[in-house]
């Protein structure tokens, strides 16, 4: 099986189109200049843009860390920092022809001796430990480079989704490694990106300036050169409601992450445009526990499944801003199987049923279940790193419906990065709350590939064989039909008969930004909000 493309120049589009329909550019040429600042939602834990794992600190950090290939709407791999790429006929090698005028930020070579080592510390438990690019990185049996712009990367064995790990690992100088700052990232971590890190003030803000020596961008960017804005500053700003309050009182440019209550002070407003856009990767879901209390019991995690009445509690709080989902990968995925959409779910009286042959039958003075003396209470653990999107009042939400309609208790614990990791590594929760953007299955195999067989995240601590079947079929094909029947299956499995994760919503990205803002939207594959490359202002 051989594949390749080598294109050097395509055509682009000429607008980005709201889901309205109008353009965001307005008639003028684009002008050279200016500042902007952006409101934004989420703080990254680390400035290494390979180990922060954080979707929503892509926006932030991708303006200076780039990778080897981009891609189109369907899925489709482009020239990037890469001229092109060559899979063999057996599926294993890949390689890739780098270009010939990239530099670091730092004026250090662009070179397959710096790519074949960012590759090799990927490889490396000590700096990637927890990552998911360990588990990927770690299927690799060798990386060559056979001249100084070609790299080959050999598989111990065939696995499809490597390509998008590859091609889109953001790539660090060479000097990088050597600095204090390489687990926390700073402005000693160099990228090729068309800005350069200036300043971070840790809960404030962080800034970049423009690169002057930037001229190598993707094949679907909207010009080339350097970009048009001199710098930009990224304020945080967790709360939806100053985020809004900013962008509507002149304090921020562009703001992302728009709450349902807020979206209509941007809609149909002349003084603004407003966007959004479904991110790929799996649902924002409560994994259960299968090794751990009360959830280790089957029909225990088959009652919150088919209790529970997640639509209204959506609809209430996003005022119909937000999209239901029932699968294990977003509805934007080619891999997308809508199959389990309103089969389960909205049922107490089956969820009793099962939680009174479970055992427990018994209930205290405050509604809460009981057995041998015990309150059926789960732990969900969600990270603080990752609170967005009015998460918190979801997850209250549902609270309070376990309790009514199940007299299940499920306690809410928000912990920070170092005590999330130490959650994680011990195993004692009931639940973890989170959602991912990974493409091309590797979100699913990060979610249910079992721990000690590669998998990077596996909240609900499954081992169960029957999934591995499923997954190894789906990594050995490239064919996304196949593929796709064998995660359906896979979906059936860990979702209706063994209930290891129950999926909320699927999580999207929105931005608001004022008339003068021009460019700004979203990635075209991932359907995040793209780096600020393209954006201009018509007044400055």
């Amino acid at each position: 099986m051989k594949s390749s493309v080598n294109v050097r120049s395509l055509s682009v589009l000429a607008l980005l189109v709201l889901s309205s329909g109008q353009s965001l550019y307005a008639a003028e040429q684009p002008q050279q200049g200016g500042n902007l600042t952006w409101g934004v939602e989420t703080e990254p834990n680390t400035l290494n843009p390979q180990l922060n794992g954080q979707s929503k600190a892509e926006l932030i950090l991708r303006v200076a860390y780039e990778s080897l290939l981009a891609r189109k709407p369907d899925g489709s791999y482009i020239p990037w920092l890469a001229t092109g790429y060559q899979v063999s006929d057996d599926g294993k090698t890949y390689t890739f022809t780098l270009r010939d005028d990239v530099k670091f930020s730092n004026g250090e070579k662009f070179n397959a001796a710096a790519v074949a080592e960012n590759f090799r510390h990927a490889q490396d438990p000590a700096y990637c430990a927890g990552s998911s690019i360990c588990a990927l990185a770690g299927r690799i049996a060798s990386v060559t480079t056979p001249d100084e712009h070609t790299v080959s990367i050999t598989l111990k064995d065939v696995y499809s989704p490597f390509l998008s790990f590859a091609s889109g690992l953001k790539l660090i100088s060479p000097s990088s490694w050597n600095s204090p700052q390489l687990k926390s990232g700073g402005t000693d971590i160099a990228g090729t990106g068309p800005f350069i890190l200036k300043r971070y003030e840790k809960g404030q803000q962080i800034e970049y300036v423009r690169n002057p020596d930037y001229r190598w961008a993707s094949a679907n960017a909207k010009h080339q050169g350097p970009a048009y804005l001199e710098g930009i500053t990224y304020r945080f700003l967790p709360e939806s409601s100053v985020r809004t309050g900013a962008l509507l009182s002149g304090q921020v440019d562009v703001i992302e992450g728009v709450s349902g209550n807020d979206a209509g002070e941007f809609k149909d407003n002349p003084d603004f445009s407003y966007q959004h856009a479904l991110n790929t990767g799996t649902p924002y879901s409560l994994f259960l526990n299968v090794k751990y209390g009360p959830t280790q019991d089957v029909k225990v995690r088959q009652a919150i499944l088919q209790g529970l009445d997640i639509s209204p509690i959506l609809q209430s709080i996003y005022r119909g801003e937000r999209t239901r989902v029932w699968g294990i990968t977003s509805p934007v995925d080619p891999l997308y199987d809508a199959s389990l959409s309103g089969k389960y779910g909205n049922n107490p009286t089956l969820a009793n049923t099962l939680l009174d042959e479970a055992g427990w039958k018994t209930k205290g003075a405050d509604g809460i279940r009981t057995k041998d003396g015990k309150p059926l209470s789960i732990e969900i653990i969600q990270a603080q790193a990752t609170v967005r999107d009015q998460r918190d009042v979801l997850l209250q939400a549902i609270q309070a419906q376990a309790r009514q309609r199940l007299g299940v208790d499920l306690k809410i614990r928000y912990v920070d990065s170092g005590t999330y990791t130490e959650v994680r590594k011990t195993g004692q929760f009931g639940s973890i709350a989170n959602s991912n953007t990974d493409t091309d299955g590797i979100d699913i195999e990060n979610h249910y590939l079992p721990v000690n067989g590669g998998g990077a995240i596996n909240y609900s601590r499954t081992d169960a064989p029957e999934i591995i079947p499923l997954l190894k079929g789906a990594s050995l094909t490239l064919d996304t039909a196949q593929r796709k029947t064998f995660y359906g299956q896979l979906q059936n499995f860990a979702v209706l008969q063994q209930a290891l994760a129950l999926p909320l919503y699927e999580p999207e990205d929105q931005i608001a930004a004022a008339s003068y803002v021009h460019g700004v939207g979203f990635r075209p594959f991932k359907q995040m909000p793209e780096n600020a490359y393209d954006v201009w202002l018509s007044k400055h």
